[in-house]
This record gives structure tokens, C-alpha cells and sequence, in this order.
């Protein structure tokens, strides 16, 4: 599976023209194994990083960068890799998710699947 697609790197782009708080993450990516989700707001072509909300299903989330080459190398259970949500259309910014995040993490560990469903 393509993790990016040209039309998501296009709005991955035009995030970029626009102030951060406005960034919305166009790209989900998950395991399907797990509880690990990266929500994606920036990418970067030349270096392969891309910036957004993390989760590795550890009980925190937090904004930071990550490599699409470092996820393109996982190795799953049963021949599966990390995917892309192909139905995924955000709802908020990034910071709003962000937000949405911490608000609910007063109810216990933090995770980016409490605030998408």
C-alpha cells in the first residue's frame, strides 16, 4: 500500500503555506497489529520526516516527527506493514486533536483512538 498518495501530499504541501494552528492532518497511518496512530500534518519529500501527533499505544501521545522510511520497515504479524486510513478525512486541526488529547487524558492513558471514534 502507498502510505502517501499525490493528492494527500498535495494538502500535506499546502499546510505548510498556512499558520500552524490551521494544519490539519490529511494522513492517518496505523498498525494494524496494534494500538500505534500517527496523524500527519507535514511531510517532508526531500528527507522523508513528517510531523504530526503520535501514538504509539504506550499511553502517550505527543507531537513530533517521524521517518516514512522508519515506518515503511516494520515488519507485523503475518506479512502485514503500517497503513494508511484510506477513508480518513480529519474533522479538526492537528492542535485540536492535540487539545482533544490531553483533555481526555484526565480520564486515563492518552491515546489518539479516544478522540477520532
Amino acid at each position: 500500500m502507498k502510505l502517501i498518495t499525490k493528492d494527500i501530499q498535495k494538502k500535506l504541501d499546502a499546510n505548510l503555506k498556512i499558520s500552524e494552528d490551521k494544519r490539519k492532518p490529511y494522513l492517518k497511518l496505523f498498525n494494524p497489529c496494534g494500538q500505534a496512530t500517527w496523524l500527519i500534518s507535514e511531510h517532508n519529500k526531500e528527507t522523508g520526516e513528517m510531523f504530526g501527533l503520535c501514538d504509539l499505544g504506550m499511553g502517550f501521545v505527543e507531537l513530533g516527527y517521524v521517518s516514512l522510511d522508519e515506518l515503511k520497515e516494520i515488519k507485523l504479524p503475518f506479512g502485514l506493514t503500517i497503513e494508511r486510513d484510506m477513508s480518513w478525512k480529519p474533522e479538526m486541526t492537528l492542535t485540536e486533536y492535540n487539545d482533544a488529547v490531553l483533555e481526555k487524558s484526565d480520564y486515563g492513558a492518552q491515546t489518539i483512538m479516544s478522540v477520532i471514534y
